[in-house]
Formats: C-alpha cells, structure tokens, sequence
C-alpha cells in the first residue's frame, strides 16, 4: 500500500515589512538631494580664503654669488 503524504515544514508567510524599511531608500535619496543643492547652491558664499602671510609677487631669479659652482665661459 502507498504512504499517505508526510509534513516535511510549514512555510508561513513574513510579516508586512515596518514602514521604515519599506521607504527608507527613498527618504535616504530626498535627504541625499536635499544636501547636494544646498551645498552646490552655497558653495560660492564662502569667503574667499586669503593666507595668514601675504606671499611674495613675482620675483626675478637670484644672481650667484661667488659661492657658485659655475664657470663663465670664456673666463680662464
């Protein structure tokens, strides 16, 4: 005679996922975009940054003096 069927497990059904989890990809997004524009809409009210010393302007390049290693040429 044949076996009746036998019980191997009892699948149930997950509970409905908290509103959370559900939309939290897109609150995560709008907050994402909300942070770029302000940021890119207020990035040019930043005062410029100036340095602590004022540095120099342009400058000629240092004559050598007699420590220098360099021959003239045509000098003996």
């Amino acid at each position: 005679m044949a076996k009746g069927p036998t019980v191997i497990g009892i699948l149930t059904e997950p509970p409905a996922p908290t509103w959370w989890r559900a939309n939290r990809h897109k609150v995560l997004l709008i907050l994402g975009l909300l942070a770029g524009y302000y940021i890119g809409t207020h990035i040019g009210d930043a005062p410029a940054q100036q340095p602590s010393t004022p540095r120099p302007g342009h400058t000629a390049p240092a004559t050598p003096g007699p420590h220098s290693t360099h021959t003239p040429t045509g000098a003996s």
